[in-house]
């Protein structure tokens, strides 16, 4: 059996149950790429471990991939397309934790002043479209995908709200929108889709590229690196983990709970409603979601402060 045959199986497979398998069918198609077109049964354990390694410092993704991996290898051992497994029965620990990047206020301002001067005029898409995307990401806090995958129905200006379906986790939510994005959003939809060919129809992409199309993942994902580049918003040049375009909803999360503390409102029964609003399965992956900063550290600290000068009892 052919891996190349076999990977592409195993994805339709997982998808028939249901599952999206979108990151997954990435690496497996990584995988069966890094290793070139042979047989299920000629694939390298030593090639598996650099496929696995990656380049530069063991990270936590190597571990994603080795479970996907595993999964593939279970599938193919319970046909019969190998008689044994590649993978490494074990596999270390990435040294370094993965810590999202919290943008600062002047941060987001240096990148939104930007915004005019990234985009060359041959790019996939218009200033307009990129900057959207990235109010998108964090004035309502979305997933990336959940912003590129909005489609004209789903966009409520109305009634300043986004259906996103089936995100994640296979759920489907309603977010409300602010006055000032559902401003940016009503200028977009009148001005800068229709010139870029946006079509009429409910089912049409709602973020659209010159030609009228969706727009790709990789290709804003591109321009985001590219943007930063020129704000000079970055980790030390020895960091591996560089800002992404990802960390703009742990940014609008982390921001959304320094202004809860310094207005004086209950964090505590808000969070719940945080974790509905971000499309978070329980409370829990919000709070490992949320990541501390000095800022949030300062709103908390003077929160605690102001209760015990006072001696309330809170228990």
């Amino acid at each position: 059996m052919k891996l190349a045959l076999l990977t592409e199986q195993y994805i339709t497979f997982k998808q028939s149950l249901g599952y999206r398998f979108e990151a997954d069918g990435r690496i497996l198609r990584a995988f069966e790429k890094a290793q070139g077109p042979r047989n299920m049964e000629l694939v390298q354990p030593a090639k598996v471990r650099t496929f696995l390694q990656g380049s530069g410092p063991l990270t936590s993704f190597s571990s994603r991939k080795l479970v996907t991996l595993r999964g593939f290898y279970q599938f193919a051992l319970a046909r019969g397309y190998v008689e044994r497994s590649p993978l490494p029965s074990q596999w270390p620990q990435p040294a370094q934790t993965f810590v999202p990047y919290i943008y600062s206020t002047a941060e987001l301002q240096r990148l939104w002043g930007f915004l005019e001067k990234e985009l060359p005029a041959q790019s996939a898409f218009s200033v307009g479209t990129f900057r959207t995307v990235l109010f998108l990401l964090y004035g309502a806090g979305l997933r990336v995908s959940e912003a590129l995958h909005l489609t004209l129905g789903d966009v409520d200006l109305s009634e300043h709200i986004l259906t996103i379906h089936e995100s994640k986790f296979f759920k489907t939510r309603l977010v409300p929108l602010s006055d000032d994005l559902t401003g940016v959003l009503q200028q977009y939809a009148r001005k800068e889709r229709p010139r870029q060919g946006g079509g009429a129809d409910g089912l049409a992409p709602f973020l659209v590229t010159r030609q009228g199309q969706g727009v790709s993942r990789q290709g804003v994902e591109r321009a985001f690196r590219r943007l930063c580049g020129l704000a000079l918003v970055r980790r030390p040049a020895t960091d591996r983990f560089q800002p992404r375009l990802h960390d703009l909803r742990h940014a609008f999360a982390t921001h959304r709970l320094e202004r809860w503390y310094r207005q004086g409102a209950d964090v505590q029964r808000l969070l719940p409603q945080l974790a509905t609003y971000l499309g978070h399965r329980n409370l829990a992956a919000t709070q490992r979601y949320l990541s501390l900063t000095p800022a949030l550290l300062q709103a908390a600290s003077a929160r605690f402060a102001q209760y015990a000068l006072k001696g309330e009892d809170h228990e």
